[in-house]
């Protein structure tokens, strides 16, 4: 077992408080790291306040320089950090790869954007023009499910952007970033990145601390509510990256073979921990029987295991609070009389935290699996007879963040996709996000956006300067 340092103004730093971690593929403490409280906060927003203060001053060029720094840090390490990143979050050691790979790509990617001014008027009586400033310190709050790739989707944009950034891990999954900080020590400017770990209750610390100026937030929509009220005090700006009930919907043309294997994925991937995965997935009655069978035969083909072991397709879910909240959905299924295609029933062997792949057979639209987002190895296939009707229950959703339609006709395809009130809606795939188009959410799902320009913005306020022209002064 491995004790995991702080990065706290260029240095790694503990204060002999420690928080376990464990593998949820074994129930084993595989590492600690630092229990921090309002002290050590205090700390790092004080090493990113002075720290602004210099790299606001810096050009695009030399941010930019920084940041391929951080790409080319994470991709040189990967093997080391993909390995580490199972043993904590439970993951396929393939899907580790792609986490890690994505998180290097997307840095190396984000280093390319620029906030150019814009020129609002140029004439005889003035030249006004509008610049990008950065807002200043930066609070990011990372969840547990996807913990590089976000901890890079923040501390990235901020730092293009001219900011400083304190990130804060999930206590569930913070080692490997601990490992990636310990890496980019030498990278970044002392006191530009600060990355602490803490328990639950150091999150209202961050939102309400008074010298952070903007809030990035990825995780629940319970917790975004409580992290506006949090925020609100002092105008903080924030982002927040919330919940999603994703709708995929499958026309009668879709080719059933073709589409099987390709809807398990955009569901149980990351075991079905993933903000975009497919929710909800509606089928065409025309194709139900034929399709749902694909899938179902599919699902048992791929391997519940330690995401260790060569062979393992899904792994376990991460944390036992959440493995308790799959298992109660299922329940209440099996209450209600719900048909089981796969699954349903909890691994007998009772260390880790496994659910076995379970699909549901057309249950109710008011059905908890339906209405909820799962956030598990769960998915509930239903059937619909018109595209306005399946438009109608797709929309029927507290969330908006994305979606998905399975069409031959993409014109069609995206006739539906501009029905549905949500951010993104891919047609014949999914989970598919670029980092120079913008992500974000409708309705409960958050608001603000990451990738891209439109995500690069958020970490900035504009500025208009004006100039009078042949003034008298």
């Amino acid at each position: 077992m491995t004790d995991y340092k702080n990065l706290i103004d260029g240095k790694m730093v503990d204060n002999g408080q420690w928080l376990e971690v464990l593998n949820p593929a074994t129930e084993q403490v595989v590492g600690r790291v630092p229990s921090c409280g309002k002290e050590e906060l205090d700390s790092a927003v004080a090493a990113a306040r002075r720290a602004f203060t210099q790299w606001k001053k810096t050009t695009a060029e030399e941010r930019q320089q920084v940041v391929q720094g951080i790409a080319a840090a994470i991709k040189e390490n990967a093997d080391e950090l993909y390995r580490l990143l199972t043993s904590e979050q439970g993951k396929p050691h393939a899907q580790a790869q792609q986490e890690i790979y994505g998180a290097a790509g997307l840095a190396a990617a984000q280093s390319t954007l620029t906030l150019d001014d814009v020129i609002n008027q140029d004439d005889d009586t003035r030249l006004s023009r509008t610049r990008r400033v950065p807002v200043g310190v930066v609070g990011g709050i990372v969840p547990w499910n996807f913990p590089i790739m976000m901890a890079i989707q923040k501390i990235v944009p901020a730092l293009v952007a001219g900011c400083t950034i304190v990130l804060k891990p999930s206590p569930f999954t913070p080692l490997t970033t601990l490992r990636v900080a310990e890496l980019i020590k030498d990278v970044v400017p002392a006191g530009t990145v600060n990355i602490i770990t803490g328990e639950d209750t150091l999150g209202p610390l961050i939102t309400e601390h008074p010298d952070i100026d903007k809030i990035t937030f990825t995780g629940s929509t319970a917790t975004g509510k409580k992290i506006m009220e949090g925020a609100s005090g002092d105008l903080k700006r924030i982002t927040l990256e919330l919940g999603g009930n994703d709708a995929s919907i499958v026309l009668p043309d879709a080719d059933v073979e073709k589409v099987a294997e390709q809807l398990f994925w955009s569901s149980f991937s990351n075991a079905g921990q993933v903000c975009i995965a497919a929710k909800r997935i509606y089928i065409h009655e025309d194709i139900y029987d034929d399709l749902s069978k694909a899938i179902a035969d599919y699902a048992k083909t791929v391997v519940v295991g330690d995401g260790s072991q060569q062979g393992t397709g899904v792994g376990p879910i991460q944390n036992k609070k959440q493995y308790e909240r799959v298992l109660d959905l299922i329940q209440d299924a099996k209450d209600n009389g719900y048909k089981f295609l796969t699954g349903g029933d909890k691994d007998p062997s009772g260390t880790g935290y496994y659910v076995p792949i379970t699909i549901l057979d057309n249950p109710p639209e008011d059905a908890r699996i339906v209405a909820e987002e799962q956030f598990g190895p769960v998915m509930p296939l239903m059937k619909f007879a018109s595209v306005d009707e399946v438009i109608e229950r797709a929309n029927n959703s507290e969330y908006g963040l994305a979606g998905a339609v399975w069409t031959k006709d993409t014109d069609k395809g995206v006739e539906i996709a501009e029905q549905l009130e949500t951010g993104t809606v891919w047609i014949n795939e999914f989970m598919q996000l670029s980092p120079f188009a913008p992500f974000g959410g409708h309705k409960q799902s958050g608001f603000g956006a990451e990738y891209g320009i439109d995500g690069l913005k958020e970490f900035t306020y504009p500025q208009v300067i004006t100039v009078k022209r042949d003034a008298a002064v």
